[in-house]
C-alpha cells in the first residue's frame, strides 16, 4: 500500500516539476529568447543542467524550510501527495494562461492550507516568508529604477551590446579541418555581450533550481517517504521536461508580451533577479524569480522613462509638460553626451515602442494572487473534509 502511494507521489511530483519547468524556464530565459539570442530548445537544455546544480546545492536550504518550517508536524506521505497535487494545479492554471507564476508562493500556500486545517501552521515562519515576498518586488523595482534613471544611459554608451543579423559563429573550411570564425556581421563586442547574457541566463537557471526544485520535492521528503537526493533528481528531470514543452508559451510571454528590450536591459534584469533569488534561497526563503524579474523590468522602464524630469517631479507628478512614456528603455541612446537628469532626451528615445504594458503586468499580478490562493483554499478544504489522510 505504501509503495503504491509513494509511486503516486512520485508521479504527482513529476506533474508539479513539469509545470514548474513551464513557468521558471520562461522567466529565466524569456529575455534572451525575446532578444533573439538563443533558441527555445537550447534554453531548455541549459536550464535543466543548471536547475539540477541549484537544487542540489542551495536548494537544500529551501527544502528544509518547506519540510520543517511552515507547519509544526511532518507531512505524511498521503498528505504530501495531496499537497503536491494542489501545488501543481495552481501552477497549471497559470501556465494555461501563459503567465509565469511564483511557484514558491503556490507551494507555501498549499502547505499552509494543510497547517490551517490541522492547526499546525507556524505563523512566525509564515510572517517571515511573507515579509520577504512583499519586500522582494519592491527592492527589485528600486534597483531597476535607480539603474534606469541614473546609470543606464551612460552605461549604454560604454557597454553597447550588439545583436547583428546572421549567426554569431560560422565554420570555415579553407583547409582539411573546419575552423570556427566570427559570423559575417559579428564583432568581438557582440561575442562578449552574448557571452555575458548566456552566463547570466545560466545564473538565473541556477537560482530557479535553488528555489523551485524544493517545491516539487519537499512534500515527499518531509515525512521521509523519499530521500532528498533522488527527490532532487526526479524534480529536475520533470522541470526539464516542462522546459522543453509548455515553457515555450511562457518564454514568449516574458520575452515578447511584457517587453521588447535590448540586451543590455536583459543583462541588468537577469543579474538583479538571479542575485536576489539566490541570496534569499541561501537563507532558506522560498522565493521565485518571477517576483524580482518583473519588479526589475517595471523599475528599469520607469527609471528610464523619468530621466527627462527631476526626482521630485517623478514622485509628485508635477511635470506638466513632459510626457512619461514607459517605452523609453526599448530605444538605445545614440548620443555622444548623455543629457543630465531633468533634461529632455532625444525624441526617438521617448517615443519608442512600449516596454511596460500595464494590461500584461495586471495579468501577471492577478495570477500571482489566484494561483497561491487556489492552492491554499483547496488544500485547506480537502484536509478539513478528509482529516484521515494527515
Amino acid at each position: 500500500m505504501v509503495e503504491s502511494i509513494l509511486l503516486v507521489g512520485v508521479f504527482v511530483s513529476i506533474f508539479v516539476g513539469f509545470n514548474i519547468g513551464g513557468s521558471s524556464t520562461g522567466i529565466a530565459w524569456g529575455p534572451a529568447v525575446g532578444a533573439g539570442l538563443i533558441r527555445k530548445a537550447t534554453a531548455a537544455a541549459i536550464m535543466t543542467g543548471f536547475v539540477f546544480l541549484g537544487g542540489w546545492t542551495v536548494g537544500r536550504n529551501v527544502m528544509e524550510t518547506l519540510s520543517e518550517g511552515v507547519i509544526t508536524i511532518e507531512i505524511s506521505l498521503t498528505a504530501g501527495v495531496a499537497v503536491l497535487f494542489f501545488i501543481g494545479l495552481g501552477i497549471l492554471v497559470a501556465n494555461i494562461f501563459g503567465v509565469p507564476i511564483p511557484t514558491s508562493m503556490t507551494t507555501v500556500g498549499a502547505i499552509a492550507g494543510l497547517g490551517l486545517a490541522t492547526d499546525t501552521l507556524n505563523y512566525e515562519t509564515i510572517a517571515w516568508i511573507l515579509s520577504w515576498w512583499i519586500f522582494t518586488p519592491i527592492f527589485a523595482f528600486l534597483i531597476g529604477a535607480i539603474v534606469g534613471r541614473y546609470i543606464y544611459s551612460e552605461l549604454s554608451q560604454r557597454v553597447r551590446i550588439e545583436n547583428s543579423a546572421g549567426p554569431l559563429f560560422v565554420l570555415e573550411r579553407d583547409g582539411r579541418f573546419a575552423t570556427p570564425a566570427l559570423g559575417p556581421n559579428t564583432t568581438w563586442r557582440e561575442v562578449g555581450g552574448t557571452t555575458a547574457v548566456l552566463v547570466l541566463g545560466c545564473y538565473m537557471a541556477f537560482s530557479a533550481g535553488a528555489s523551485n526544485v524544493p517545491n516539487a520535492a519537499a512534500p515527499l521528503v518531509s515525512g521521509g517517504a523519499l530521500a532528498a537526493d533522488p527527490a532532487i533528481v526526479v524534480a529536475t528531470a520533470a522541470i526539464g521536461l516542462g522546459g522543453f514543452t509548455i515553457a515555450r508559451r511562457t518564454m514568449e510571454s516574458v520575452g515578447s508580451d511584457l517587453s521588447d528590450i535590448p540586451l543590455l536591459a536583459a543583462l541588468i534584469i537577469m543579474l538583479t533577479a538571479a542575485s536576489i533569488t539566490t541570496a534569499l534561497s541561501y537563507i532558506g526563503i522560498p522565493i521565485s524569480l518571477v517576483l524580482s524579474s518583473v519588479g526589475a523590468i517595471v523599475g528599469l522602464g520607469w527609471g528610464r522613462a523619468t530621466r527627462p524630469i527631476t526626482a521630485r517631479e517623478a514622485v509628485t507628478g508635477e511635470a506638466a509638460d513632459t510626457e512619461i512614456v514607459m517605452g523609453a528603455l526599448t530605444a538605445e541612446d545614440e548620443l555622444e553626451d548623455v543629457p543630465p537628469i531633468g533634461e529632455t532626451e532625444p525624441e526617438d528615445v521617448l517615443e519608442a515602442e512600449d516596454l511596460l504594458k500595464p494590461k500584461i503586468v495586471i495579468r501577471y499580478v492577478s495570477m500571482w494572487i489566484v494561483g497561491p490562493s487556489m492552492s491554499t483554499i483547496l488544500a485547506y478544504a480537502f484536509f478539513v473534509l478528509v482529516p484521515g489522510v494527515v
